[in-house]
């Protein structure tokens, strides 16, 4: 359940009523001490509720046992004591209060909310629906009843069962912030996203010192492509609660998107400041520094997500391209090495491995990179045919032949890779098969004529190819 804001507030003010509720606390202590627990029951009953609304669970839990000393058959007693316990965590005490509570008065609606409450937080959801259902029964129009099983709904992925709950709550109470809220999030999950910024829009002329209104509304927007308007939203949340990171962070791929880097890297830096654990901050600080070109900055932030969480895949290899760029091609590897340990399944990385052997002359491990690479994703042409260049360098022909054969597979319109396999059958004399690879080259990209003339001088000038190839 979100953490709905009231506002701002004065931390001096707070203070000052916190101290006069402790006063008030020990003032109540010393007259049942003293035995005169008779002459303050009223006050005292009013004193369960502030103890509840200002958090003194364990003060208000050992009033309302006092009074259910002297009236052990009070249900609203049974109630309150239920609801510090709720408080403290004694979810199975609560239930057994509640109970009491409902033998003494059966059906109470209140009663019955509160129960679900507690059958809620200890995972019996499904206890929790019925007693909600029983408290509609006695009570069709309670709006906190149909709110609670909303949020129910809303746990277990049921969306549309939860929007006709938060819509039923505002038909009775066009005021119910949190239903606004909650709708906003629902609608939001179904991908009706113009109908969460209305709720959200709702809920803001409501709560409008919410920061995580604003934040959740400046979410709506960035999908809605709405940017310049979804960084306001994130800037609304921020004057709220400065120290909001999430809301940093969004801001920040908002300006990112926009092209707005260094703007974008000034979010993510004070997302990180806020949140020293976040290494997604750090990864994407590194690489909007690797956008602009600035390469040491972009390792060290790269470094510091790693440190952060030594089994980031993406920021190990984003790290290796950087030390491949500035030729520190060791450092390169073994990033591209740890990349592959966390991820065996991660194409990429094999095929940065697999570039950087080859760049480094190891033409044998660049191909075994090459091959785990396209056993990962068979049909991505650009590993195909640089494996099928490096298998042709290396001599492995029927090899190099199937390789090109997967490109055209891929890309039929491709005439790189009917020129590779043509050359591949010149090499193996399968002079027929060739001629037909270069005719689709040539038909693809006469230009490649050129380029045959220069590499096959003696095969382009034979008469048995000129017959061959005919109209070319």
């Amino acid at each position: 359940m979100p953490i709905f804001e009231s506002g701002f507030r004065d931390d001096k003010d707070f203070d000052a009523k916190k101290n006069s509720v402790e006063e008030e606390i020990k003032r109540f202590k010393e007259i049942i001490a003293a035995g005169r627990i008779y002459d303050c029951i009223e006050n005292l009953e009013e004193m369960l509720l502030t103890c509840y609304d200002n958090e003194f669970y364990e003060d208000g839990l050992y009033f309302a046992d006092q009074l259910l000393e002297i009236s052990p058959y009070n249900s609203e007693y049974w109630l309150r004591k239920g609801n510090f316990l709720n408080g403290i965590f004694r979810f199975d005490e609560a239930i057994q209060c509640y109970n009491k509570a409902l033998s003494l008065n059966p059906g109470d609606s209140e009663i019955l909310v509160d129960r679900a409450i507690a059958e809620e937080n200890l995972g019996l959801n499904s206890n929790a629906r019925e007693t909600l259902q029983a408290a509609l029964i006695t009570d069709p129009n309670n709006d906190e009843a149909i709110f609670s099983l909303g949020l129910l709904f809303q746990k277990s992925e049921e969306f549309e069962e939860a929007v006709k709950c938060f819509s039923k709550v505002i038909e009775i109470d066009k005021e119910y912030a949190e239903a606004y809220y909650e709708l906003g999030f629902c609608y939001e999950n179904l991908g009706r996203l113009s109908d969460a910024l209305f709720a959200y829009d709702k809920f803001l002329s409501l709560e409008p010192y919410n920061a995580n209104g604003w934040y959740n509304r400046g979410i709506v927007l960035g999908r809605l492509n709405m940017l310049e308007k979804a960084i306001d939203s994130y800037d609304l949340a921020l004057a709220i609660r400065e120290d909001f990171s999430s809301a940093w962070f969004n801001k920040g791929n908002a300006l990112a998107d926009l092209g707005r880097l260094q703007q974008a890297i000034e979010c993510f830096t004070n997302s990180y400041k806020l949140d020293p654990s976040d290494e997604a901050s750090c990864y994407n600080i590194a690489n909007l520094y690797e956008e602009l070109g600035d390469l040491s900055k972009a390792i060290k932030y790269y470094s510091e997500a790693v440190r952060i969480n030594g089994e980031y895949y993406e920021a190990y290899l984003a790290r290796g391209y950087c030390y491949d760029s500035i030729g520190k091609y060791q450092l390169a590897l073994k990033d591209f090495n740890r990349a592959i340990s966390l991820s065996q399944e991660s194409a990429d990385a094999w095929y940065a491995k697999a570039d950087l052997e080859y760049s480094l002359g190891k033409v044998q491990e660049a191909a075994l990179c090459y091959k785990e690479a396209v056993k990962i994703e068979p049909n991505n042409f650009e590993i195909w045919f640089n494996l099928a260049e490096t298998l042709l360098e290396m001599g492995d022909w029927l090899n190099a032949r199937n390789a090109f054969t997967q490109c055209i597979r891929i890309n039929p319109a491709d005439a790189a890779s009917y020129y590779g396999k043509a050359k591949v059958n010149f090499i193996l004399s399968k002079t027929q098969d060739a001629v037909e690879c270069l005719k689709s080259a040539f038909s693809i990209d006469p230009g490649i004529r050129a380029e045959f003339a220069k590499e096959y001088p003696e095969i382009k000038s034979s008469k048995l190819f000129k017959k061959l190839l005919g109209e070319f």
